[in-house]
């Protein structure tokens, strides 16, 4: 199945060729709208407050079902760090956590911090390999931020089993793209600004139900209660946490979350396994044209696809009106649902012209 042109067109109007996702991704125009809406009522004094938690409880529905977990298992937040620190802060010390090298710093700093755990890196080809016993926690990124690298799940997950180590998946640069099955680790983190083409405010985090019994809610306010909102979550201590993830629920941004909802609800309108059909053919169209100029991008088939050595070309690019960017390096260039093979042909163009 392709991706409804005209729904697209209705959608985005970007300004540039625009293949800058894995930085974030482009709002929908329908979550413009949200944002704007709900802006415009609380500068007259909204009566209802600050926003509308049903956006909030949409937004967590529709990641779960694009997600394969029910919606219990989801907690909301605004940052993967803030996921990654509360997750940190339950191991205990002396803990092994193990990461590929170069991994992004929001998952690899709140374990450093701690300066009491292991840290062990890898280069992310031997992450399955280098589990071992007393590994505590596997870290890692589905999808490579620097590069598109996509890692081996089913053989970390399987080495992972094997020792009995937790894992933890960020899926920051996959879930909107690729096919994500969150119920399959401990525990999942991702951004909702990239891919998932939510503002910045945005975050989930996925935790089993075995997973959650060691888990404290270390950060726990008045949305953690089992029942928000009522006189027994408002003043002195919670008497009845959540009894589902939602105990780890940060105050939501209400702005960021109108928008949200409206993100999601596009992406489940057009489907994951539509959107990843034109990601990876329009990725593997730019990856065949670079190889025909001499080029070799990194291996892989990926949403992302970067060039090593040409990170500094960032810039040129920018300034011909195709925004792209430079990381670790490489130039690395994005393709998502509202790209076409037209931009391909744009970045090649002035990339090898």
């Amino acid at each position: 199945m392709e991706i409804s042109k005209p729904l697209i067109d209705a959608e985005f109007t970007p300004r540039t060729t625009y293949l800058n996702t894995a930085v974030n991704g482009l709002l929908p125009r329908r979550s413009v709208h949200a944002v704007k809406a709900l802006a415009q009522e609380l500068g007259q004094g909204r009566p209802g407050g600050s926003g509308d938690y049903s956006a909030v409880t949409a937004a967590r529905r529709s990641f779960a079902r694009l997600t394969g977990v029910d919606e219990g298992r989801v907690a909301v937040g605004g940052s993967v760090s803030v996921h990654a620190g509360l997750i940190a802060a339950s191991l205990p010390s002396g803990a092994e956590v193990l990461l590929p090298e170069g991994e992004f710093t929001s998952l690899v700093t709140p374990f450093a911090v701690r300066g009491d755990l292991k840290l062990r890196q890898v280069p992310l080809g031997e992450l399955a390999e280098a589990v071992r016993p007393g590994t505590a926690l596997v870290a890692f990124s589905s999808v490579q931020s620097a590069d598109g690298r996509a890692a081996d799940l089913v053989a970390v997950r399987a080495a992972a089993a094997a020792h009995g180590a937790r894992t933890l998946m960020d899926a920051s640069q996959s879930a909107g793209w690729l096919p994500l099955d969150a119920g399959a680790w401990d525990f999942t983190v991702t951004a909702g600004y990239k891919f998932l083409l939510c503002p910045r405010g945005v975050s989930f985090l996925t935790v089993t139900e075995e997973a959650q019994e060691s888990l404290p809610p270390v950060h726990a306010g008045t949305f953690a209660a089992e029942r928000p909102g009522q006189a027994d979550s408002m003043y002195g201590p919670i008497t009845e946490l959540a009894r589902s993830a939602r105990r780890y629920d940060e105050a939501p941004a209400y702005l960021a979350y109108h928008a949200a909802e409206q993100s999601l609800a596009l992406l489940e309108e057009i489907g994951i396994g539509t959107v990843h059909a034109h990601d990876a053919a329009l990725a593997g169209l730019f990856s065949v044209g670079l190889r025909r100029h001499g080029l070799e991008p990194v291996a892989g088939e990926s949403a992302i696809v970067a060039v090593p050595g040409l990170g500094d070309r960032a810039e040129e690019l920018g300034r011909a009106g195709i925004l792209v960017s430079g990381r670790a390096g490489n130039l690395r260039v994005t393709f998502h649902l509202y790209n076409t093979p037209a931009d391909v042909e744009r970045a090649l163009d002035v990339l090898v012209g």
